[in-house]
């Protein structure tokens, strides 16, 4: 037996009754005395030792967490390849997303939303490959993050031929398919945060042989339902695969509420874009960028971007 338990079984032989001790020698009393003062001490001790952590704890309570991933984006190179960035001069491609994003902004928090399933998730696709996808995607959640009550959740679910992290010049560990292909990896594993304070980024992962599978199992809807409901004030973008020749970006548009369609000026198919068009859902809500479109502008022509909804 412990000294303090000795301590504690004497200092027990009180008797409620007299509050006398029962010992009845005054050597007795001494080692009760002496064990008493030892079981203040250890007492004094534990709650000392306590006190300390409880203020670590709330120290390290009161400080933020850090995010678990970042990513630097170079935005001063999307600049100079006339991607929207963080720079403060007005310039026409930054015009031309405000308008195009804003569509899409009323469309998902206006009163539409209402008609829509997931009206905050907006699919990014084009017919064939080549006609600006993925630079309208990332040029499209660059200017939405650019707002000051929304966030934005880029995703590369172009799986066979992702295209954002190269675009964007970042590179990760784990991506989309890494996710949906294990138990063992988590949402936080693959959704990284940016300098860009409200954007945040999951890229495709490593190319697997059944994507089409993963893209439709119930942990993408799992997933993608997560995406919709969990922030109410984001907008997730999904740089999808062309509609033309693959099966992955059906089954995506069946999870989304909007879809933007890249067509490229003067390369566009009319019959390929009819084609593409009926193998999106019909309540989907559907708009087309013009891409690399030339229109006269005070007596000139400029490059630019043009949306319009069906």
């Amino acid at each position: 037996m412990s000294t303090i338990e000795k301590a504690l079984d004497k200092l027990g032989a009180m008797s409620p009754a007299t509050a006398e001790p029962v010992a009845e020698s005054t050597e007795q009393a001494a080692q009760a005395q002496e064990s008493a003062a030892q079981v203040h001490d250890a007492v004094q001790t534990n709650e000392t030792a306590k006190a300390v952590a409880d203020d670590k704890t709330s120290e390290a309570a009161a400080e933020p967490a850090a995010p678990r991933l970042m990513l630097e984006i170079d935005l001063a190179s999307l600049s100079e390849r006339n991607f929207v960035s963080m720079a403060t001069e007005r310039r026409l491609i930054y015009e031309e997303f405000r308008v195009i994003k804003r569509k899409l902004i009323n469309n998902a928090f206006g009163s539409l939303s209402k008609t829509l399933n997931h009206p905050n998730l907006i699919l990014v696709t084009s017919s064939r490959p080549g006609e600006g996808k993925t630079f309208t995607s990332v040029n499209l959640a660059l200017s939405i993050a650019l707002e000051q009550d929304k966030t934005v959740l880029l995703v590369d679910a172009d799986v066979l031929r992702p295209n954002v992290s190269r675009t964007l010049e970042i590179s990760t560990q784990l991506g989309l398919t890494d996710y949906l292909s294990s138990n063992d990896v988590d949402v936080s594993d693959i959704m990284y945060s940016t300098n860009v304070e409200r954007l945040k980024i999951i890229t495709a992962g490593k190319p697997h042989h059944l994507s089409t599978e993963l893209l439709a199992s119930d942990k993408m809807i799992e997933l993608v339902q997560e995406f919709a409901s969990r922030y109410p004030d984001r907008i997730v973008i999904f740089d999808a695969p062309p509609l033309l020749g693959v099966n992955e970006t059906c089954v995506m548009a069946a999870m989304c509420g909007q879809a933007v369609v890249v067509l490229e000026e003067n390369k566009t198919k009319l019959h390929e874009l009819d084609k593409a068009l009926s193998l999106l859902p019909k309540e989907l809500a559907v708009g087309f960028v013009i891409n690399k479109a030339y229109y006269s502008r005070d007596k000139g022509y400029g490059y630019g971007y043009g949306y319009y909804a069906e």
